[in-house]
């Protein structure tokens, strides 16, 4: 339920309350019967029940929605500080890769695909992002392992990835 809903809500179990506390009062002082008047007290207590568990819920909402935009302010500060961190290994990492790609003979295009194959793209993903067919990034992935000796995107990721990862992984 979005806020316009939660306060439409709301406004139309207050207005019941009004009009049903309005009614019983009148209903009192002409004398109707207890047990009609009952009814109407029920139907008006279960109205401001209902309003109490909205407005409740509505600042349940905006305390969680709080915690979470901090948290996430929190996240984006920890991943904007390892990126400042680990910025010069990536950069060296990137260089050493590219080093070992043009020491397997890789065309430019060659390479721009095994870049993007360690980043985890699909092969219609790459199509995609360098406008070509998916045949050709086949015949490209093809070439990349065939040039490397590898057989295939793990051995590929795993050459250049292992030693990243802790031993025991």
């Amino acid at each position: 339920m979005n806020k316009n809903e939660r306060l439409v809500f709301t406004a139309v179990l207050f207005i019941i309350a009004a009009l049903t506390s309005i009614d019983i009062y009148n209903d009192y002082f002409e004398g109707m019967a207890t047990w009609h008047i009952w009814i109407e007290a029920i139907v008006a207590i279960i109205a401001l029940i209902g309003i109490f568990y909205l407005v409740r819920s509505y600042f349940r909402l905006q305390q969680n929605l709080e915690k979470e935009q901090l948290n996430s302010r929190e996240h984006r500060k920890e991943a904007r500080k390892w990126r400042k961190v680990s910025k010069t290994y990536l950069e060296g990492l990137s260089v050493e890769i590219d080093k070992q790609l043009e020491h397997w003979s890789l065309t430019q295009a060659e390479k721009d695909v095994a870049f993007l194959l360690l980043k985890g793209l699909s092969i219609k993903e790459i199509s995609n992002i360098r406008n070509t067919s998916e045949k050709t990034v086949r015949t490209q992935t093809s070439a990349i392992y065939s040039k490397s000796g590898l057989s295939g995107r793990s051995e590929l990721s795993a050459f250049f990835l292992e030693d990243l990862l802790p031993p025991n992984c």
